[in-house]
């Protein structure tokens, strides 16, 4: 079976600027709702379609996330390096961000993405399955 949903081929969404005071866009909590349910690839084509066009900490804020949804997928498909590198930078990106954007817990994405990191790095490539599910890093709203 195909990886991505059929509505990617060639279709991106007409994302207008946003910031990080602004609500939630659909398009934001679609990528909450595949993000959660371990639907990173699709996650991942989502928050592209946002990322690309996007600026300053807005970029920042799809890019973080973007990386972390990758990283789960490369960590869900065995691949230690993959997962490692790009939940590094991922935490990177989302620290630029303010605390909560469009309403998603910023801080807490990354700080259980950096928990993530450091349960998968005491494991190691060999040991990488054995990381508990309750710590697969999950996305957020703040309360309005």
């Amino acid at each position: 079976m195909e990886r991505g949903s059929q509505r990617r081929k060639g279709a991106t969404h007409m994302a207008t600027q946003r910031d990080c005071a602004d609500s939630p866009s659909g398009a934001i909590l679609q990528a909450l709702g595949e993000f959660n349910r371990g639907d990173w690839y699709d996650c991942h084509e989502t928050l592209e379609d946002l990322w690309v066009g996007s600026e300053d900490e807005s970029r920042w804020f799809y890019q973080g996330m973007l990386q972390i949804a990758v990283a789960l997928l490369h960590w869900s498909n065995g691949n230690y390096g993959g997962a490692v590198s790009l939940l590094t930078k991922g935490g990177e990106y989302l620290r630029r961000v303010r605390p909560v954007c469009q309403r998603i817990e910023v801080e807490t994405l990354a700080n259980d993405a950096e928990a993530f990191l450091a349960e998968l790095t005491r494991l190691g490539p060999e040991r990488m399955a054995e990381l508990p599910a309750e710590l697969i890093p999950k996305m957020r709203l703040a309360p309005a």
